[in-house]
């Protein structure tokens, strides 16, 4: 039974010069993922290679998608000791060092994903080899996950590359291309798929020296320059994260820091570090959200969709930016505006952004060539996505629509960015109003993963799946949301930001208060954020959003917008701004407060939000909403969602908590519909 396992997943096959090629095919998956039964065959398969004396070794993929995606995340999260942790990481460190020490050349093939446990594996071979398709990705991004490399990578990277390069790769969790990836020495070459077996065979025929780190690099790693390196290393994360918040790069450098003599007792201290990382919150917190990651990316499998061309109407900041991304997506973009003069400043921004994400001068045009400027709008009737982007304004928003409709193939998604306006109250004006869908996404919208797909109850759920699917071809994440009063991520960010712009009014230092949330995990804090977005757009969404939410708006922000203090890009808001960058306070007065109060008072209102658009299902479920927070806005990663906090929390001690908040301050504390449901 044991030997047919192995069978299914590794596929063996020996040419005329002695040179065996093991192939991994997970049985029932779409990518190959290293689990306990791919090591246990890998195991058996290392026996007979060492018994039999071949030329060489070859380990590669029959996977199109990949070489491996990496080890079973699921399996990690559901180990509850750390002894059974520790345990399954030791089996994989003793199938690998055996790789490595093999008599005979070993190469991996490494093709389209090769991550985390993948590419550990990679590097317990002696040569990696890259395919230069655009789609190979290489690289250890464990810290996301909230531990580190533990199958033997960071051993391995930095006696290859050097401990500054690896463990600028590791604490990032960066992932490379098969060209930048040559160019740092993660792998030896990088060539086109069609001369990858044969350069593999050269490889092995020919035994070139195994790539080590430079003298330099080696030098770094002597026991008494390591404690120099490792307080560089510790300033330049603690600049980027809390320790408190996210222990894993941390433990990585002190685990290199500390390294024992021996090499197996190093690798040894590297699995047990992971073993009691994974058992943290944080770590359990990281992969739960990396599920929920995979769930709202599932929601565009649903259609088959895809689009090849794109017309915006709006060529503001986020009209043009969604059209400037997908054109560097691939897809052909049409952009329309009133005058070629609105346009420009667009096409500036995009060809910006296409010089700091893409890499040569050649892909830059064509990103450029992919988007035009369509003041007469031509390009409505061949697209396959309309998408309406103009202010925020339902009479002149209809207008449009109705302009828009008879316009548009039978096939094409008609969308709406809207951040704010029902979807009901858009459609009213439409001939076929179950064709319009919210497309609603977040500025900027270069860095922000989520898309909130907005349905109302005549929207057809075929364009709404459509969308979804749009949305991952765009590198997005989908979230499906009902049309209700600033859907889910405003609706919820709303009351935060305005609790934040009370406590302003009541002369708490606004340095204070945005420190108050990033301390708690937060991004940036509110008062940035709102300066981030736009005071003038916080009041308009507000002033839409109170009648239905109850919300009062703070006089201090309609002053300041009356004032003309709009935020980062007036050059004043709350914070002063020189060229784009915060440079002190508007207002700063410095008074005694309590801090956990000032932490209560922002999340409390948020909390209270989220329980109420669950009652209300604006999604389905509460994983939805921790899934929206955390991709939309930032919230907390390693908190797991507000919704997760809550639970953390205990729902009873919350209650107690907005009680207390709502009979010292303000009303607008009171427990909100929906908490005897999680009673």
């Amino acid at each position: 039974m044991m030997n047919h396992l192995h069978k299914t997943i590794w596929h063996k096959s020996i040419d005329q010069d002695n040179i065996v090629c093991l192939s991994l095919d997970v049985p029932d998956s779409k990518a190959n993922i290293i689990t306990s039964e791919v090591i246990e065959a890998l195991s058996t398969e290392l026996d007979i290679v060492a018994s039999s004396s071949p030329r060489g070794v070859i380990i590669c993929s029959a996977k199109e998608n990949g070489f491996i995606a990496g080890a079973d995340i699921k399996t990690f999260a559901q180990q509850h000791s750390i002894d059974d942790t520790f345990s399954a990481i030791k089996q994989v460190h003793e199938v690998f060092n055996r790789l490595e020490s093999l008599a005979c050349p070993t190469v991996a093939i490494i093709h389209g994903f090769c991550l985390g446990g993948g590419m550990e594996l990679a590097l317990a071979c002696r040569y990696r080899l890259a395919d230069d398709d655009p789609s190979t990705r290489v690289g250890l991004p464990e810290v996301k996950l909230g531990i580190h490399p533990g199958y033997g990578g960071s051993v391995r990277l930095i006696e290859q590359i050097g401990v500054i390069p690896a463990m600028t790769l590791m604490l990032s969790g960066q992932i490379l291309s098969a060209k930048a990836a040559q160019k740092m020495a993660v792998v030896d070459q990088s060539v086109p798929h069609r001369y990858l077996q044969k350069t593999a065979r050269e490889l092995i025929l020919q035994q070139p020296p195994k790539q080590q780190a430079s003298r330099f690099q080696r030098l770094l790693s002597l026991k008494v320059v390591r404690p120099i390196v490792a307080a560089v290393l510790r300033k330049k994360t603690a600049d980027k994260v809390k320790e408190k918040h996210y222990p894993s790069p941390f433990a990585l450098i002190n685990l290199w820091h500390h390294q024992p003599k021996d090499r197996h007792d190093f690798l040894t201290t590297e699995a047990l570090s992971v073993a009691k990382l994974i058992q943290t919150d944080t770590a359990q917190n990281l992969v739960r959200l990396f599920f929920l990651q995979e769930r709202l990316k599932s929601f565009a499998k649903q259609s088959e969709f895809h689009a090849q061309s794109i017309h915006v109407i709006g060529a503001g900041i986020m009209g043009g930016d969604i059209a400037a991304w997908c054109a560097l997506r691939g897809l052909r973009v049409t952009l329309q505006d009133q005058s070629a003069e609105r346009i420009a400043p667009a096409i500036d921004r995009a060809h910006n952004l296409f010089k700091r994400q893409l890499k040569t001068t050649h892909a830059v045009r064509s990103a450029m060539d992919r988007l035009s400027p369509d003041v007469s709008g031509m390009g409505i009737s061949k697209a396959d996505v309309v998408i309406e982007a103009i202010f925020e304004n339902l009479d002149a928003k209809q207008n449009l629509l109705k302009q828009i409709e008879p316009q548009l193939q039978t096939h094409t998604i008609l969308a709406t960015n809207t951040s704010s306006i029902s979807l009901e109250s858009l459609a009213s004006c439409l001939q076929q109003a179950q064709r319009l869908v919210g497309l609603h996404f977040f500025n900027p919208v270069a860095k922000m993963q989520l898309i909130e797909i907005v349905s109302s109850d005549e929207t057809d759920q075929n364009y709404a799946m459509q969308a979804a699917t749009f949305a991952r071809q765009i590198g997005r994440l989908p979230l499906p949301v009902k049309s209700a009063p600033g859907f889910l991520v405003n609706r919820i960010l709303m009351p935060y930001l305005l609790e934040a712009v009370s406590m302003v009014a009541e002369n708490i230092a606004i340095d204070t208060i945005d420190r108050v949330a990033t301390d708690f995990g937060m991004p940036m804090g509110p008062i940035e954020l709102a300066d981030a977005v736009g005071l003038d757009i916080c009041l308009s969404v507000a002033t839409m959003l109170a009648p239905e939410l109850g919300l009062e708006i703070p006089t201090k922000l309609e002053s300041l917008v009356a004032e003309g203090c709009l935020g980062r890009k007036s050059g004043q808001g709350f914070y002063l701004y020189k060229e784009g960058k915060k440079q002190a306070a508007h207002t700063l007065v410095h008074i005694g407060i309590d801090r956990k109060l000032i932490e209560q008072r922002l999340m409390l209102r948020l909390i209270n939000e989220c329980v109420c658009c669950l009652s209300e299902g604006i999604v389905d479920d509460a994983d939805l909403i921790d899934a929206g927070m955390v991709f939309g806005t930032g919230f907390a990663p390693f908190k797991g969602g507000p919704m997760s906090y809550l639970n953390q929390q205990g729902v009873q001690a919350i209650i107690k908590q907005l009680e207390q908040l709502s009979s010292s301050i303000d009303s607008r504390f009171t427990p909100k519909t929906g908490w005897e449901d999680l009673l």
